[in-house]
């Protein structure tokens, strides 16, 4: 192997490893924090203020554990896909095409949230008692 043939390896994987820090990332930390957000609405029907603490902190380490060890690295590995997809720039414009509508689909999600609140994204039988869109 050559010299040229192992430097654009490493500026391939830099540039995946960038899009995963920069981008694919702090998307999917964005989408574990409005998971916790559901779940915090979820478990406030929980009296037990012991129990709930309990529940919220097993959540969240399971929620964590697999946005960095699933959904992550499956984003990234898609993303790698559909830059490699292609010999000429269809796989680049795949590529841009799933980064905008990623961070499309997690700033839309977030309005639904902080406009209409928790409801608005829950199916009606997953609502907390007594709750209505905002």
């Amino acid at each position: 192997m050559s010299t040229g043939a192992i430097a654009r390896i490493l500026v391939k994987k830099k540039k995946t490893n960038v899009v995963r820090a920069y981008y694919v990332l702090p998307c999917c930390l964005l989408l574990l924090n409005l998971c916790n957000n559901l779940m915090s609405y979820k478990v406030a029907v929980i009296s037990d203020p012991w129990v709930r603490v309990c529940v919220i902190m097993a959540l969240v380490l399971f929620g964590s554990s697999i946005v960095a060890f699933a959904v992550a690295p499956a984003l990234e590995a898609l993303v790698r896909a559909l830059h490699h997809g292609s010999r000429n720039e269809a796989g680049f414009l795949g590529e841009i095409a799933f980064l905008v509508l990623l961070g499309g689909l997690v700033f839309w999600l977030y309005y639904q949230y902080y406009i209409h609140g928790a409801e608005a994204l829950l199916p009606r039988e997953w609502w907390n008692p007594g709750a209505s869109m905002k």
